[in-house]
């Protein structure tokens, strides 16, 4: 098994000092108006810190002064704390600060007495946040498997995921018990509501491949909404009509229970187990088994400690 420290970084990360300033009241957020009606739309990048393509993104679209033709732009470099803390000899550990900040996006938390870098930034982000209409996260994965969308459980997301149309596998998910993530903070997360949100794993964390992923997915998000110069676009998104999405619906995460969880094979996420009561892992004295036949497995974790999901079940649908 390939561990993400032996993983090659192919990526650099970009410079976002230029970015510091912000236009929003917000450092590393800007919001670019067009005047005219349209919806708000937010493309965020490093929720978590050692996810470089999304920041290569967002600073694409700077570098090329993308602006709205309609409604209101808005780009975030999200955890600068994290991000600017990567160094290539420690690439996992700049994750985060404190704790994962996309695990703490409820009112409880946010509005809670709980102190940390990646609070303090959240809660800095929220009054921005809360005037998206629809929003792109993008991150990127431990391990080099093929790129996902995570749609969550609402039928906008899994929508707007069929909308953008990449990666071509779509993940419904309900997310994790240890927080709720960004993508289904307040009406994100709510059934038939018009605000919706897409979190997007664009491929390995420092895989090359990822940006171009990321890239193809901010580009296409742009043009959905209609709100950016159809030239532009016309002369950055990648040829071709993308292959056929297909929808994985998670069925249950596991959540490490004990001190002692161990995988039963060095799992790196996508494998598909054809049989009912296959092991998965062993969590203490639990043995972990597929529910059920064709069981495919959702980015199984190395962060193998108690409180945090090791891995999701899911299984395809339509």
């Amino acid at each position: 098994m390939a561990f993400a420290e032996e993983y090659p970084i192919e990526i650099q990360p970009v410079d976002i000092a230029p970015y510091r300033q912000g236009n929003t009241g917000i450092d590393y957020a800007w919001t670019f108006d067009s005047g005219r009606p349209g919806p708000h739309v937010m493309v965020n990048a490093v929720i978590h810190g050692n996810e470089l393509c999304g920041a290569v993104a967002v600073d694409f679209l700077f570098r090329e002064k993308v602006r709205p033709k309609a409604g209101r732009l808005s780009l975030v470099f999200c955890n600068v704390a994290a991000y600017l803390s990567f160094d290539p000899a420690r690439p996992s550990a700049s994750r985060f600060v404190d704790e994962d900040m996309n695990r703490v996006w409820t009112p409880e938390v946010l509005d809670g007495p709980r102190q940390s870098t990646e609070l303090a930034r959240a809660r800095e982000l929220r009054p921005l946040i809360d005037t998206v209409d629809q929003l792109l996260d993008l991150h990127s994965m431990q391990h080099a498997t093929a790129p996902l969308a995570l749609a969550g459980l609402t039928g906008q997301g899994l929508a707007l995921a069929r909308a953008v149309a990449v990666p071509e596998l779509v993940v419904c998910d309900e997310g994790h018990k240890a927080g709720r993530r960004l993508r289904d903070y307040g009406d994100f997360g709510v059934a038939g509501h018009q605000r919706a949100a897409l979190l997007v794993e664009c491929g390995q964390h420092w895989e090359r491949s990822s940006v171009d992923v990321a890239m193809a997915s901010t580009l296409r998000f742009l043009r959905l909404f209609d709100i950016v110069d159809d030239v532009f676009l016309a002369r950055h998104l990648p040829a071709g009509v993308p292959g056929a999405q297909k929808i994985v619906e998670v069925t249950e995460a596991v959540t490490i229970e004990t001190d002692d969880f161990a995988f039963a094979q060095p799992f790196i996420g996508l494998e598909v187990l054809e049989k009912a009561g296959t092991p998965i892992g062993r969590d203490g004295p639990r043995t972990i088994v597929t529910p059920y036949d064709r069981c495919i497995l959702i980015m199984p974790s190395r962060r193998l400690t108690k409180g945090n999901t090791a891995v999701r079940l899911g299984r395809f649908v339509g």
